[in-house]
């Protein structure tokens, strides 16, 4: 079997999307994205492509928020939100759920799960918050949350979960799901 890879944009209003539970906003948003980029494949030409192959083609969409003092965080949108979320976390923690949905694009079957990580921080300086909303990043991940940034990680004092999990798409999950995904040989 070849194996391709090709990255798709959903280009989804997440916002339109609402749960009250962190893990089915997750999943919810993971099926949006799924449904938009088929959409897309539909009016391109390329689910026709697929449907006529012999080869399986699995799509991966995944989505992640923050909690944290049990309110649902995602992506800050100004750098007064930012500014709280990462104080926030300052001697204190976070959960991060995150979803994978993983869609075989010819049959429409789908397989989803969602993992949580938990990550507990040492006090973190105002000069680190700053320096963080300046550069920017923190505007692109959920609750403006890096743990792998070499001004946070330091200031990480535990992990519980995986790093793969906290940073947005969990491996063994995924993996599970793929296996789950593919026809019995």
């Amino acid at each position: 079997m070849a194996a391709s890879s090709a990255l798709r944009s959903a280009d989804i209003d997440e916002k339109e999307i609402r749960k009250e539970k962190p893990e089915e906003l997750v999943v919810a948003l993971a099926h949006a994205k799924a449904d938009a980029i088929l959409e897309k494949m539909k009016n391109n030409g390329m689910m026709k492509e697929i449907v006529d192959s012999q080869e399986t083609t699995l799509m991966i969409t995944a989505d992640q928020v923050v909690v944290h003092d049990g309110v649902i965080r995602e992506k800050p949108s100004t750098p007064e939100e930012a500014r709280k979320f990462i104080k926030g976390y300052s001697e204190s923690h976070a959960a991060t759920i995150g979803s994978v949905l993983v869609t075989n694009v010819k049959t429409g079957a789908r397989r989803e799960g969602w993992d949580k990580a938990e990550v507990y921080f040492h006090k973190i300086p105002d000069e680190v918050v700053e320096s963080l909303i300046e550069e920017g990043n923190v505007f692109y991940v959920a609750g403006g949350l890096l743990v792998e940034h070499p001004l946070t990680s330091p200031l990480v004092e535990a992990i519980v979960g995986t790093i793969d999990s906290v940073m947005g798409l969990p491996k063994v999950l995924t993996e599970k799901l793929i296996k789950e995904s593919l026809p019995e040989p």
